[in-house]
């Protein structure tokens, strides 16, 4: 299952059940290192939300009391996915959020997924280090381009990965990204390049991705 291999569980977690003290919740943040950890009901099944280091301090700067439960901090409650999400709903979900929390079929606190291991696992499926040449060609975001040039690039070379960019987010046109592997030679490389343009598709970069010795 996708979401539990990049999911750390609760077992290797520090979490706080609802009744901890602001006071202990801060001692265990600053102990920790975390700016913020799951906070579970008594039964450390249930997710009540997160806490922050950063409420707590604010808090304690009023003076106000510090022997509350930390449930009258608690953030985030209802950021919650499961093991069953989709990739695209975790991955637009965590943007705003230190991590995200993983909850299991029967709702119950599994784990959390951080920003390192979701950029970690896009690291993979684009598989750089079995790269050898990244193609980065312009869409005319026509019906059936993608196989038109899946198809072409297949005639001389296997595709490692495929990744598009879309143009909301840059000034520049849309773009595919295309990942050759490293048994790709430079000469097939540029018959991939001469044929794509011959088809007039523009070859806007090509990055070499293997390390200079």
């Amino acid at each position: 299952m996708l979401i539990e291999n990049i999911t750390i569980p609760k077992k290797n977690l520090t979490v706080i059940t609802e009744e901890t003290t602001l006071q202990q919740a801060l001692t265990i943040l600053e102990d920790s290192g975390f700016r913020c950890v799951p906070v579970l009901d008594k039964t450390k099944q249930l997710f009540r939300g997160n806490i922050y280091k950063m409420h707590i301090y604010r808090h304690k700067s009023l003076g106000l009391d510090m022997q509350l439960p930390v449930t009258y901090l608690l953030r985030n409650a209802t950021k919650t996915v499961h093991l069953s999400s989709s990739f695209f709903k975790i991955f637009f979900k965590i943007k705003e959020l230190p991590y995200l929390t993983v909850l299991d079929d029967n709702n119950h606190f599994y784990g959390i997924i951080t920003h390192s291991a979701l950029l970690t696992m896009l690291e993979q499926s684009w598989d750089v280090d079995k790269g050898s040449y990244n193609l980065t060609i312009a869409s005319k975001e026509q019906q059936g381009e993608l196989a038109k040039i899946t198809k072409i690039i297949c005639r001389y070379s296997n595709i490692l990965s495929c990744l598009t960019l879309d143009k909301h987010y840059t000034s520049a046109p849309r773009a595919i990204l295309i990942t050759l592997p490293s048994s790709t030679s430079e000469q097939t490389k540029d018959k991939i390049i001469k044929r794509l343009e011959k088809k007039q598709f523009q070859v806007l970069a090509v990055e070499y991705l293997k390390k200079e010795n």
